[in-house]
């Protein structure tokens, strides 16, 4: 058993006999009480010795772990609470504090329809009641899709990874005309842009699936799951988004974006990797290293007018191309008079 896990279990005894009112304690008994309840736990004899014991009391005194408990030494031998309702487990809080126990009950309450987060619901509630929270507003706002589809597979699909399980999938692509099925070796999931995506193995390729797309999942018993150990902040630390390749190697990515704009990227950084190149009164030259995907170009030409893509040579033709597209369209967009 660890340190914590005794110490804890230590703390908890002598909180049992400090608020006993019907029998004193010396300290020899705390000591024997500590040792029977380890002893409890572990099944072996565990003697807790006499300067842990004092120790501990000294801990639950002082403010190291916000006890401060009112002990006191009676008759010259025997220990108990100053206040005879209290109790390690029911510590008041400040006013400071409630305000931070209600900010994390309204950031949590933002996940409660998140299937993952099912099983939060009822320790959500009880800390509601517990802080009476249910009349403060949320000041922190974490942006969520209430339409989103797919979070109702992110259980299964959790659990199969966790589990080392293989899926059968029916997937369904926005370019298929029908679904089609996929036997993988789930490795992770990843959120991007409020969408998720299962990171799998499949023909020894590794794919990515929208959970949007996914129709209906089944566990396959029958063959052996392939476990690629991915880290996931090593396997996309060197792309934007969530499409890897495995074959592509990072690129020095250079664009300008003017002044008006440069802070944000500044303050909000396409990439881990990104650099400034120079500044001036027009505006700011970035360089990020990554892998050219989808995702990255639909991020720069999120940019609109602003950004201008300098290098890779490929990727600006292509931003070009994009742009000179978009503008035709406006151009031949026909729209009827409003009455």
């Amino acid at each position: 058993m660890s340190s914590n896990k005794n110490a804890l279990i230590r703390y908890k005894t002598l909180d049992k006999c400090l608020k006993n009112k019907y029998r004193k304690y010396t300290l020899e008994d705390l000591i024997d009480e500590c040792s029977e309840a380890l002893f409890e736990f572990e099944g072996k004899e565990s003697y807790v010795s006499k300067r842990t014991v004092q120790l501990d009391l000294q801990n639950m005194r002082s403010e190291k772990f916000g006890y401060e408990a009112p002990i006191e030494v009676y008759e010259r031998k025997y220990y108990r609470y100053s206040d005879p309702d209290y109790s390690i487990h029911n510590i008041s809080v400040n006013e400071s504090d409630l305000k931070a126990m209600n900010n994390a009950v309204q950031i949590l309450k933002q996940f409660k329809d998140f299937s993952m987060f099912k099983e939060m619901n009822g320790v959500i509630q009880k800390l509601e009641d517990s802080i009476h929270s249910t009349s403060h507003k949320s000041i922190i706002h974490l942006d969520k899709n209430e339409q989103l589809k797919g979070l109702e597979h992110i259980d299964i699909l959790y659990g199969s990874i966790a589990a080392k399980k293989v899926l059968k999938i029916n997937y369904k692509s926005f370019t298929a005309r029908e679904s089609n099925i996929y036997t993988v070796h789930p490795q992770l999931l990843k959120e991007f842009n409020n969408r998720w995506f299962l990171i799998c193995l499949y023909k020894q390729k590794m794919y990515n699936l929208a959970l949007d797309r996914i129709e209906h999942i089944e566990v396959d018993e029958t063959l052996q799951y392939i476990d690629k150990d991915l880290d996931g902040d090593e396997y996309f630390k060197d792309i934007v988004g969530v499409t890897v390749s495995e074959t592509m190697m990072p690129r020095n990515v250079v664009f300008f974006v003017d002044a008006a704009n440069a802070p944000y990227v500044k303050t909000k950084p396409l990439h881990r990797s990104q650099e400034i190149m120079s500044e001036s009164q027009e505006g700011t030259l970035f360089k990020i290293c990554v892998q050219i995907n989808f995702e990255l170009e639909r991020l720069l030409l999120g940019f609109g007018e602003s950004l201008v893509v300098h290098r890779p040579r490929k990727l600006r033709l292509r931003m070009e191309e994009k742009f000179r597209k978009g503008s035709n369209n406006y151009q031949d967009l026909v729209i009827p008079e409003e009455n």
